[in-house]
C-alpha cells in the first residue's frame, strides 16, 4: 500500500516540475518569438517580459505586440500560457488533494483493520456457542466468506 502512494507522490511531484519546465520553455521561445517579430522589443528581457504577460493573459500594456505576425503569435503565446499555467495549478491541486486521500484510506484501512480484528472475534464467539468451527481464513476480505460444510 505504501509503494502505492510513494509512486503516486513521485508522478504529482514530476507532473509538477514537468508542467513548470514546460512552462518556462514556452516563455523562453515566446521571448525569443517577441524578441524577433516584434521591433518594440529592445532587448530579450523586455521580449521574456512581453512573452510572460501575454501567456498569463495580465497585458499590463507597457509593452504590446504592434506587427500583424506578432499580435498572431501572441494568440499562439495566449493559448499555450493558458494550458500550461492551467497544467501547473492542476498539478499543484493534485499534490493537495492527494495528501488528503491518502489520510482518508488510511483512516480506511485502520477502520477495516479493526473490523476484521471484530468480525474474528465474533467468528469465535460464535463456534464456542454453537460448538460449530466456522472456516474463513483470517486474511480474507469481510465480503468473502466460504459456505459452511
Amino acid at each position: 500500500m505504501s509503494d502505492r502512494f510513494a509512486r503516486h507522490r513521485h508522478l504529482s511531484r514530476h507532473g509538477l516540475w514537468y508542467s513548470l519546465a514546460l512552462c518556462l520553455l514556452i516563455l523562453l521561445l515566446g521571448g525569443i518569438g517577441f524578441w524577433v517579430l516584434e521591433p518594440e522589443t529592445p532587448n530579450l528581457h523586455d521580449a521574456m517580459w512581453l512573452a510572460f504577460t501575454t501567456a498569463a493573459t495580465v497585458g499590463y500594456g507597457d509593452l504590446v505586440p504592434t506587427t500583424l505576425t506578432a499580435r498572431a503569435f501572441a494568440v499562439v503565446v495566449v493559448l499555450l500560457g493558458l494550458a500550461v499555467l492551467s497544467l501547473v495549478t492542476a498539478s499543484l491541486s493534485a499534490m493537495f488533494v492527494g495528501t488528503e486521500e491518502r489520510q482518508v484510506e488510511r483512516d480506511l484501512m485502520r477502520e477495516i483493520g479493526l473490523l476484521r480484528v471484530e468480525v474474528r472475534k465474533l467468528r469465535h464467539e460464535v463456534a464456542t456457542v454453537t460448538g460449530r468451527q466456522i472456516d474463513v481464513p483470517t486474511d480474507a476480505p469481510p465480503d468473502i466468506t466460504r459456505p459452511a460444510s
